[in-house]
């Protein structure tokens, strides 16, 4: 596994969008966007990320190859403040654990910014085996399962969680309302 580094999200990373923009790409998330949601994405990352409210991340080999990109924003989850995390790794950097390396950085930043917020939270599709091996490895613990609209059509997701207390990642709590 090569050295990665995250690097904050930036105006030149809209191209990084759209090349991960493709119907394979996007499968587990109900397809692909258009040309103005990317806009209106990349848009939104910046606008965050200035305003303090979002971290989103370009994941950066040692050569400085972007490899896909990951983010962390506040959530309220089952009626507590969470933090919720999702990724993308370009399909060139896929199976070699980028995605696996890049959360575990990210739960680094997680755990030192996390503002009153105990968990770190992920919702990968339920047919996604690769991003819900992401959260196994990485220490998360699955909970359950929700469905809701995204894109214009039912998304069923998991529901991972990492108590961002916990010092080995494995002593999540279940989230309010749940057993």
């Amino acid at each position: 596994m090569e050295n990665l580094t995250l690097r904050s999200w930036s105006a030149d990373d809209r191209d990084l969008l759209q090349a991960a923009n493709t119907p394979e790409m996007t499968a587990y998330l109900n397809g692909p966007e258009t040309e103005e949601e990317i806009d209106e994405r990349h848009a939104r990352y910046l606008r965050l990320q200035s305003a303090g409210e979002a971290r989103m991340f370009v994941i950066v080999d040692d050569e400085g190859e972007r490899l896909g990109s990951i983010g962390l924003w506040p959530v309220d989850w089952h009626g507590a403040p969470a933090m919720e995390t999702g990724w993308f790794v370009l399909p060139s950097a896929q199976g070699r654990g980028v995605a696996t390396r890049a959360l575990e950085l990210l739960i680094e930043v997680a755990r030192r910014e996390r503002t009153g917020r105990r968990s770190l939270m992920a919702c990968p599709g339920v047919d996604n085996a690769a991003s819900n091996g992401v959260c196994r490895r990485a220490g998360f613990t699955l909970v359950g399962t929700v469905t809701e609209p995204f894109r214009g059509a039912d998304l069923t997701v998991n529901e991972w969680v990492l108590d961002l207390e916990a010092t080995d990642g494995g002593d999540a709590e279940s989230p309010p309302g749940r057993a």
